[in-house]
């Protein structure tokens, strides 16, 4: 479910990308589409998952602190992919119907080397942890 009302996902983040300066992530782009104008959420479901968002984006964050394997650029769609679940094929959430995977995240091929390199990486840092 999302809040859009009758502008499309682009026109949201570019209205946002205005006025805050900043770029609009898809966490933010999820906040900003299920929230009411009092800025609370439009459901209790809504809030829940505002919530696990938020707490897998500090676990994400307190980790790259300490661990410069992790992309930092990546975090927010690892972070969607856990809680909301992985992308429907053909779609990327929150990105509109113009949108494909490949356009959004590169060609899968890249996507796989990527994240088998930081599963390497990732195992590399558990053993060393062991010795």
């Amino acid at each position: 479910m999302h809040i859009a009302r009758s502008k499309s996902f682009a026109c949201i983040v570019e209205a946002e990308e205005l006025s805050s300066g900043q770029k609009v992530g898809r966490l933010q782009l999820f906040e900003i589409t299920h929230r009411k104008k009092d800025v609370s959420p439009m459901t209790s479901e809504a809030g829940e998952i505002m919530e696990k968002l938020k707490d897998k984006k500090a676990e994400y964050e307190a980790i790259s602190s300490s661990d410069s394997s992790v992309n930092l650029d990546d975090i927010d769609n690892k972070i969607i992919a856990e809680v909301l679940g992985p992308e429907r094929y053909g779609r990327v959430q929150f990105q509109g119907f113009g949108v494909n995977p490949t356009q959004y995240f590169g060609s899968s091929l890249q996507q796989y080397m990527s994240s088998r390199s930081q599963a390497q990486a990732e195992v590399q840092r558990l053993k060393d942890q062991m010795t």
